[in-house]
């Protein structure tokens, strides 16, 4: 029996311009609509107060979150400035920028306005963290009893050529650039058992983790401390 692939890290930042202009223009409608659709599937109120976005990179989960919740305010975060240029660039064009405000910082190091928030979302960052413990302690910090919390990143193939086939199946035409990041951030990602030991650890058991279709897991659950 194969022993499972271990974990290959990647940088925290994308902060090439090369890097930052191939994710900002890919099409992520897919992954990206599975996120909003899946949120409201597990949190069908309405959403109408701040909500914090770790790792909002260039944006397009912030304004398809803003859009599918228009009484809501976000708080986007993200370490990388060549992100946050598109980022800004997609809100202005969108008239946003009354409602998102973005925030420069690597964390844990950031600066926030609020001492909790109701919801805090991220898409694919947990990946990007070296110490995967700074995530479940922004969840410890940053939430109350009754926030939600809805994350969703990358889950690590089983092998490289796993690997390989997904990014042919997921990344055909898209510049070589992205889907070699696309590879890197497969291999970078964390298996469900890891996650699982993380939040466990973390003392965060009111989360659960899910497999989503073939290259996503999911974490999520409502703060009950």
């Amino acid at each position: 029996m194969l022993e499972p692939m271990l974990r290959v890290p990647e940088p925290d930042l994308m902060n090439d311009f090369a890097q930052a202009r191939a994710y900002a223009m890919a099409d992520f409608e897919e992954p990206h609509s599975l996120f909003i659709n899946l949120f409201k599937e597990q949190f069908p109120e309405s959403i109408d107060s701040a909500v914090l976005d770790l790792g909002c990179g260039s944006a397009d989960v912030t304004i398809r979150f803003a859009n599918a919740f228009p009484a809501c305010r976000i708080y986007g975060v993200d370490g990388a400035n060549r992100m946050l240029q598109f980022a800004r660039n997609q809100i202005d064009h969108q008239m946003l920028h009354e409602r998102i405000k973005l925030i420069q910082a690597m964390l844990p190091d950031v600066n926030l306005p609020l001492a909790a928030f109701d919801t805090i979302i991220s898409n694919s960052l947990l990946h990007h963290l070296g110490d995967p413990a700074i995530m479940w302690q922004m969840m410890k910090d940053y939430t109350r009893a009754g926030s939600r919390i809805f994350i969703m990143d990358l889950a690590r193939p089983e092998n490289r050529e796993q690997a390989e086939m997904m990014v042919d199946k997921y990344t055909a035409g898209e510049p070589e650039i992205l889907r070699r990041d696309f590879f890197n951030s497969l291999l970078a990602a964390y298996s469900i058992d890891e996650v699982e030991a993380q939040i466990r650890d973390a003392g965060l058991d009111y989360l659960t983790v899910k497999e989503v279709g073939d290259r996503h897991l999911l974490i999520s659950g409502i703060c009950i401390n």
